[in-house]
């Protein structure tokens, strides 16, 4: 916006040498306003490219994971995985063809390992080894849905004891582990070879991995 107006105050003697120019017109640029609505804009600029760059890099904290599989008899294990980068917590839910749904919780950031098996008031902790965290690794890598071909999966046994004598108090554990379990019996196992013939399996639960690993979990009780 530019201001101006005529000049009207002179002396005789300009009165006299411009007598044949007409009336004096003066202009004057606002410096001041131009520079300050120019800053304006271009911190307005700089405010919505920076919050478009952060929203396009920032990927999100959680995202779930499926993976597809046939077990033994050729059946497709339905399974996904739950994965929070932000908090270290990958939980699997695996669902039988009965429809009754396991869970499995990854504590990464406390190296535990949380089962809770379908319909049962009961969960099952044990430590992660050095597989599980690189089993863990190959997840945390994947964005989308993995499908593993029957003939390149390696699939093992684990076999996990229950220790008799060691409920573990559920206000001893972490947030997450306290959720899944708040109203079950909580037992620490520890890896055995296996069962040996005088034990009875409980139970076994198949996990896959996008390792093209997939691990039959089975817990006993061991003799007090």
């Amino acid at each position: 916006m530019v201001r101006c107006w005529k000049r009207s105050e002179t002396t005789e003697l300009e009165d006299s040498q411009r007598m044949d120019e007409g009336p004096t017109v003066s202009c004057q640029f606002p410096h001041k306003a131009f520079w300050v609505t120019l800053s304006a804009t271009l911190l307005l600029v700089i405010i919505a490219l920076g919050v478009r760059g952060h929203l396009w890099v920032r990927q999100p904290d959680a995202q779930v994971v499926r993976i597809t599989v046939p077990d033994l008899t050729g059946t497709l294990i339905n399974q996904s995985a739950l994965v929070d980068k932000h908090n270290d917590l990958v939980t699997y839910s695996v669902t039988s063809p009965a429809n009754h749904t396991s869970t499995v919780l990854f504590d990464i950031k406390h190296g535990l390992i949380c089962y809770k098996p379908m319909n049962q008031e009961t969960c099952y902790l044990s430590k992660m080894e050095r597989s599980d965290y690189e089993n863990m690794q190959s997840l945390l890598q994947q964005s989308m849905q993995t499908v593993l071909l029957g003939n390149e999966t390696q699939r093992q046994t684990e076999f996990l004891g229950v220790m008799g004598g060691s409920q573990v108090d559920v206000s001893t554990l972490e947030e997450p582990l306290q959720a899944l379990c708040r109203h079950s019996s909580i037992h620490w196992t520890r890896r055995q070879d296996g069962p040996g013939k005088q034990r009875l399996v409980y139970f076994c639960i198949d996990i896959c991995f996008p390792s093209n690993i997939c691990v039959s979990v089975c817990f006993y009780y061991l003799p007090e």
